[in-house]
């Protein structure tokens, strides 16, 4: 029988906060659509939902919130200190500025969007997200796009470890590399562009296994992120693919299903900036 998973599955955190596996990404979404984007989300089942300062559709996803119909404590929202905004002070008021956005007082999850280690600001940025959540106005604090080195900084300076890094990371850049050190400071991977920023949709290898399951390239993909233990954060702007990406529980992939993907790994299949040399701000 496949296994059958609660919608939606939740995982724990290691500050005992709970996190849905599957959410919604709203990058690159036109800030104009954003809020029937999200409510079509809510609509599917989606409870997380990911946006940041340098998306500039914060607005939209605070006003699904308000007209989605969902009590808000059901619903998990995540947004990013945007990079120009590391030092203490700049961050603050970021951070104010994100919540007037999305109309609430408290957020469950805020990241440090990248580290641009060329600042060297990225530990402040830190102690100020740790700051905010000890006032009690962000739930859990973590970061996106940090290497080993820089999340060894941080843990080092502050004793506190992020519950999550996002990462790029798909059937193509399986970061495994990454893994063990991840494991061993339980912090959770959530995977954006989980589906290779499209590429993958059309490669003959997951459309055989998408075959044999009756269900689609992008649902075999995320269905393999929650394989793997990954918090996926797949975006559409189609309702109906955003109905679709959500239904991958009524199925499973089998061992050979989900070894013909982990070879699909390769060394350059990076599809962004790499977080080591990134330096653009917004």
């Amino acid at each position: 029988m496949p296994e059958q998973l609660t919608l939606p599955e939740q995982l724990t955190l290691n500050d005992g906060a709970t996190i849905p596996r599957i959410g919604l990404g709203v990058w690159q979404v036109d800030p104009d659509i954003t809020a029937k984007v999200v409510r079509w989300g809510i609509e599917a089942g989606y409870r997380l939902i990911d946006t940041a300062e340098g998306y500039r559709n914060e607005e939209g996803v605070g006003e699904a919130i308000r007209s989605a119909g969902v009590p808000r404590k059901e619903l998990f929202i995540t947004s990013k200190l945007r990079n120009g905004a590391h030092r203490r002070d700049d961050a603050l008021r970021a951070f104010d500025d994100t919540m007037a956005k999305l109309g609430i007082d408290r957020i469950d999850l805020f990241l440090i969007h990248w580290p641009v280690p060329g600042q060297n600001n990225y530990v402040e940025a830190w102690k100020t997200l740790v700051e905010l959540k000890e006032a009690g106005r962000i739930a859990s604090v973590g970061v996106s796009n940090f290497n080993q080195d820089h999340l060894e900084r941080i843990i080092g300076e502050t004793g506190v470890t992020p519950v999550v890094n996002q990462i790029e990371l798909h059937p193509r850049f399986q970061q495994r590399d990454k893994r063990d050190f991840h494991r061993k400071h339980d912090i959770h991977i959530e995977s954006w562009s989980p589906l290779g920023s499209g590429r993958l949709l059309t490669d003959p290898t997951l459309e055989k296994i998408a075959q044999k399951h009756g269900k689609s390239v992008a649902q075999v993909i995320i269905r393999w992120h929650i394989k793997e233990g990954l918090i996926v954060i797949p975006k559409s702007i189609h309702r109906e693919r955003i109905a679709g990406n959500f239904n991958v529980f009524d199925f499973d992939l089998d061992a050979g299903d989900m070894q013909t993907i982990r070879d699909m790994d390769t060394a350059d299949g990076r599809t962004g900036p790499d977080p080591a040399t990134a330096a653009f701000l917004f």
